[in-house]
């Protein structure tokens, strides 16, 4: 038996323990080695951390997706804050400003027509309301009563006090629905038209009042439920056209002079002149020709005023017999040539009623227009040929297509979609359309209560498409106006056929109106469309301008591109959300809600908000 003490085990722990100590030593001066910064592995480290931007995901947002965006970016400079304009720009009308009028020249009411200012000449200001601005009040009390401090001119009561045209009573104007050729009132005018034309029966929907003063034909109208767009120059009688709109009746700042009215051909059911003083006869009768590119056939014309019923008014009117009798004539014969047959004339009143289609007219004119594109109208000149009519196969067939009786023609496949006239539009996709508009606008509706209701009367939208929109909004609450930018597909003509209202424009520009004149603006798309064409900027600030204190903004666009607007708005005294597409947060498209807050202008180019 061996003793414990000489086991081979003991021999050898002590060079276990030398090993374990030599190689604690080597690692510990490799690493010390290492640290000294000569090792090759830092030095590789070292080149990476020399080529790295750290600062290259900063933009990265890690927000959760909820149904309210906020959109963080600490690093971006701050919105530019927009400065209110000083008080006198308080009715500031861009492309219609009387000084910058006053340099064209008067022939043909050239200088009545749009002349906007260059890019150096914009205001980039806020359009301040006048001190006192008042909610308009809702409809229908706003057809008859408007607040002064709204519009705080009086020169109306006085110059057509006898025509009771409006009134001016404490702190308001009351519009009693006179006219200079309707003394008895809108409603006794309209229903002698009803004797001959069908207003009742939803025959007649859209209608042109060509030089509308406060625009009372078309604020009774409304109630037969016809939409008229009415349309006087800027500074003719002061405020007409601001006049009509804060009562809630549609109106731009207009003309006829020497281009286009901005208005697709066949467009309007109706069209008259009251008083309107427009010299149809003149210019070979050009005026009266563009009201034919405009009226649709079947349409009718109503005039009223010089020079009908002349036998009793030539004296009044300080004009020889001769003269009046001679314009008459004149008339009678230019609505010969553009196939339009009298149906009526009793007293100060004459109507005639287009034809519909040329194969029920024997013209005695050669002088038709060359040109297919009757809808081009933006800035074009006006043409004295006489718009032909589209073909037809039988005598009986109503040019460009027949129109069902409001309301059955809102959602009614149009006349120009079913023949095909607009490119990549079908039948389908236009029911499509419209099916994605209803739901659309549950959601606004959700995100917005007052959509819907008489706090928002005038509504615009600024891309308005096939008007998928407006039709889905249809109510006698409120009324749309439908934008088609110059630059997008043109489908106005689709839209009047749906017996809704509309117009061209260029948003590089400014809008015939005035200012605070539409309650709530949506706009689809419209950025994303001009974001390359011209500054961001100057289309939110027009938005501004045109919009009421407190009124609402609904935008949809690429969250890219709102993302842009939203900072632009961000220095515009707007309440803004960025949210998510009602289909949630994985679609690009997103919405933007906004509210216009309250403040006046006041003295030393400040605000209410400021003192």
């Amino acid at each position: 038996m061996g003793s414990k003490h000489n086991s081979p085990g003991n021999r050898t722990r002590p060079l276990s323990i030398f090993v374990i100590l030599g190689l604690c030593c080597f690692f510990y001066l490799l690493g010390a080695w290492q640290k000294s910064g000569f090792g090759k592995g830092d030095s590789v480290a070292l080149q990476l951390t020399k080529q790295t931007d750290c600062n290259i995901f900063t933009n990265l947002n890690f927000e959760a997706h909820h149904n309210v965006v906020e959109i963080i970016q600490p690093s971006a400079p701050k919105a530019t804050v927009f400065k209110p304009c000083d008080v006198k720009y308080r009715d500031y009308t861009p492309c219609q400003e009387q000084d910058r009028a006053m340099k064209f020249p008067r022939e043909n009411m050239i200088y009545r027509e749009r002349h906007c200012p260059l890019e150096e000449e914009k205001l980039r200001c806020l359009i301040p309301a006048p001190k006192g601005y008042l909610t308009p009040f809702p409809w229908p009390k706003g057809r008859d009563y408007v607040h002064y401090a709204n519009v705080p001119y009086k020169s109306l009561t006085v110059e057509k006090a006898v025509q009771n045209w409006v009134q001016f009573q404490g702190d308001v104007f009351k519009f009693p629905g006179g006219g200079t050729m309707f003394p008895q009132g809108a409603d006794a005018y309209i229903d002698e038209l009803a004797s001959v034309i069908p207003i009742a029966d939803g025959s007649v929907r859209t209608a042109l009042d060509t030089g509308c003063g406060v625009a009372s034909w078309g604020a009774y109208l409304l109630k037969r439920n016809v939409l008229a767009m009415s349309f006087a120059p800027r500074d003719n009688h002061e405020a007409q056209v601001q006049f009509a709109l804060e009562r809630g009746v549609p109106a731009i700042i207009g003309v006829l002079g020497s281009i286009r009215l901005p208005y697709p051909s066949r467009a309007f059911d109706m069209a008259q002149c009251s008083r309107c003083l427009i010299p149809w006869a003149s210019n070979d009768g050009m005026y009266l020709k563009e009201v034919d590119r405009v009226l649709r056939p079947g349409g009718f014309w109503v005039l009223s005023g010089p020079p009908i019923n002349w036998k009793t008014y030539y004296k009044t009117w300080k004009r020889s017999k001769e003269d009046v009798k001679a314009e008459q004539r004149k008339i009678e014969e230019l609505a010969e040539l553009l196939c339009w047959e009298k149906k009526y004339e009793k007293g100060d009143i004459a109507i005639w009623r287009k034809k519909v289609n040329a194969k029920s007219c024997q013209r005695k004119s050669e002088n038709i227009c060359e040109s297919k594109d009757a809808d081009d109208a933006w800035y074009k000149k006006m043409d004295t040929c006489i718009t032909p009519f589209p073909e037809v196969t039988s005598k009986d067939e109503v040019a460009g297509g027949e129109l069902k009786k409001f309301p059955a023609r809102l959602f009614a496949v149009p006349p120009r979609i079913a023949k095909g006239s607009i490119q990549g539009v079908t039948a389908e996709s236009y029911q499509e359309d419209n099916k994605l508009w209803k739901k659309r606008l549950t959601v606004y509706k959700r995100i917005n209560r007052l959509i819907g209701t008489t706090r928002y009367r005038n509504v615009m939208d600024m891309n308005a498409g096939l008007g998928g929109f407006a039709a889905a909004l249809e109510s006698r609450k409120s009324w749309v106006i439908n934008v088609v930018p110059t630059i997008a597909k043109d489908t106005l003509g689709v839209i009047f056929e749906r017996g809704l209202i509309g117009i061209y424009h260029d948003w590089c520009e400014a809008f015939s109106t005035y200012p605070r004149t539409y309650d709530f603006i949506h706009a689809s798309g419209v950025f994303s469309l001009y974001q390359n064409t011209c500054q961001l900027e100057d289309i939110l600030l027009e938005m501004d301008r045109i919009l009421r204190p407190e009124g609402a903004v609904i935008l949809r666009d690429e969250v890219d591109v709102l993302n842009m607007v939203k900072k632009i708005a961000g220095g515009m005294r707007w309440t803004i959300k960025l949210m998510d597409h009602e289909d949630g947060p994985l679609v690009p498209e997103k919405i933007l809600v906004a509210v216009k807050q309250y403040w006046v202008g006041s003295s030393g180019n400040s605000t209410s908000s400021d003192e």
